[in-house]
Order: structure tokens, then sequence, then C-alpha cells
């Protein structure tokens, strides 16, 4: 088991378990979805997403279509993420969670050693219009198809090294589910701000993934 977080904070997070399974499951007494973890909770999710988690364990998601601002380059994550809280401003479109933060693969098999891309997600996938941002041409507004991807929700810092442990659980849950095949680049789902003490913070670390297509 992976454990990102001191261990006093354990008896915190125990003590919070049953509230966070009766938040993740599904209202009107329907199927229940997987345990919502406890965690701190500054914006709401875009339209149709499923919630967060659970913490720790590998499972498969799907994510219907979606919009977002999208930032290419070299800027770093502060940078990053003040051009596209600049662009939701001034579009007055109203923040979410997660942040989403691409990790494409450079070399085979391995992923970038920092983020490429960061990206806002806008609550409903009709706000805003497509394209250059006409106020800063480093923002792109981008519409995404609906996937299913293999993630893992985990507990620390948004950093490289969370996110490699994330991403060699996904490669080891791949291996061992070879009817599954990867469909595009590794990403990570950040749900909070740095105001968020890292023992609390959550993040899920995601790879596209499609059914592979049966031998002939």
């Amino acid at each position: 088991m992976l454990r990102f977080v001191p261990r006093c904070s354990g008896l915190l997070l125990t003590a919070f378990a049953p509230l966070a399974s009766i938040l993740g499951a599904e209202p009107g007494g329907g199927q229940a979805l997987p345990p919502k973890p406890w965690m701190i909770s500054e914006a709401g999710l875009p339209e149709g997403f499923p919630p967060p988690g659970p913490v720790d364990q590998v499972i498969v998601k799907r994510y219907p279509g979606y919009r977002l601002a999208r930032v290419q380059g070299d800027k770093g994550s502060n940078g990053m993420f003040m051009m596209l809280f600049n662009h939701i401003k001034r579009n007055k479109i109203e923040m979410t969670a997660p942040v989403e933060m691409a990790w494409p693969d450079k070399t085979a098999g391995q992923p970038a050693k920092e983020p490429a891309a960061m990206a806002f997600l806008y609550g409903e996938p009709d706000w805003g219009s497509l394209g250059i941002d006409p106020e800063d041409d480093r923002v792109v507004v981008e519409d995404i198809p609906e996937m299913e991807v293999v993630s893992i929700a985990m507990r620390g810092a948004y950093d490289r090294k969370h996110f490699e442990q994330g991403h060699q659980r996904l490669e080891q849950w791949l291996a061992e589910h070879p009817e599954w095949e990867v469909a595009g680049e590794p990403r990570t789902f950040n749900y909070n701000s740095p105001f968020v003490p890292n023992l609390a913070k959550v993040a899920e670390v995601q790879i596209p993934i499609r059914s592979r297509p049966k031998a002939e």
C-alpha cells in the first residue's frame, strides 16, 4: 500500500471514513459509486464527472465529453496557472476542480520529467468559445471527447514523485489486464489548491484506455 501522509493523519482520515462513504453513495438509493475519499472540496466538478477516488485503488472510470482551456509550454506550474486564471476571470468562467496536468511520454514507456501542459475544465461543455483566446494566444479552448481511463487516487504533494508512483501502479495494472490498451497520454487530476496541506490533498493519476481488439 502506498502511504503519503504522516501516521497521525491516518487517525483523522479513519475518523472521517463513514462520512466519506455516505458522500460517495449515489443519490436516490441507486447502485453505489466507489467511496469518495474524505477531502476538502474547494470547487464543483464539471457536469457529469464521477467523484474522485477511491484512494490507493486502481479502477476504470468513464468521463463524458467536456470543454477545457489549456496552456502548453515551459512556464512552470505557477505561470500556467496564472494564465488560465486570468482567462477564466476575463471570460467570467466559474472555477471547477480538478485541474488537469498533462504528462506526455517523451521516451518509450517513460513519462516526461515535468508536466507539459495545464488545463482548467469548464463546468459545462457549452460554456465559452472554442479556439485561441484573443486576449492571450497561449490559452486554447478545446473540446475533449468522452473517454475511459484507468485511474488511481492518491494523497500527498502534487509532485513528480507521487505521479511516478501512481503511474507505475497503473502500468502494473495494464500488464495484468491485456484486454485493455493505452489510448492516450498520462495525466493527473489535482483537486486541491496550494492552500491545502499536502496530507489532505487528493489527486488522481490516469491513463486513457480502450478495449483491445480481439485477434481474428
